[in-house]
């Protein structure tokens, strides 16, 4: 597999299912920032926000996954859509008052966002210092 195909998710589906370990929960409601608030006070939550059609995000998903290093107890990890779930996107920039960018993670602990990021900085994240 070439250089770009990896970085743009061109390898086979069998190559991208082996590669990602993530154990991603869809965001499609609102009401589940609610629960993910409640959540946040037993375990930290990720929330990741991808754009479909951008080539930077699909970039920094696959570093973001190719990175991934933890297990499902340590942390639960929402994915949204932005352009099937934009009304939910735009509820979290209203709920934990962080300006919308794409892509972009938050990470919430104890009911507040306790780091976030977008583009490229999202690889910088040490997700293991937030457990």
């Amino acid at each position: 597999m070439g250089l770009f195909s990896g970085l743009f998710g061109g390898g086979s589906k069998e190559e991208n299912e082996e590669k990602t370990k993530i154990p991603w929960i869809a965001l499609t409601h609102i009401s589940q920032l609610d629960e993910i608030v409640e959540k946040s006070m037993v375990k930290p939550q990720v929330i990741f926000k991808h754009s479909t059609t951008c080539g930077i995000s699909r970039m920094v998903l696959n570093m973001f996954t190719s990175n991934y290093a933890l297990s499902e107890e340590q942390m639960d990890f929402y994915f949204i859509d932005l352009h099937k779930n934009r009304n939910v996107s735009n509820e979290v920039e209203t709920k934990f008052n962080i300006v919308h960018q794409s892509p972009q993670l938050l990470i919430i602990k104890n009911a507040q966002v306790v780091a976030h990021d977008s583009h490229g900085a999202i690889s910088e994240l040490r997700l293991e210092e937030f457990v």
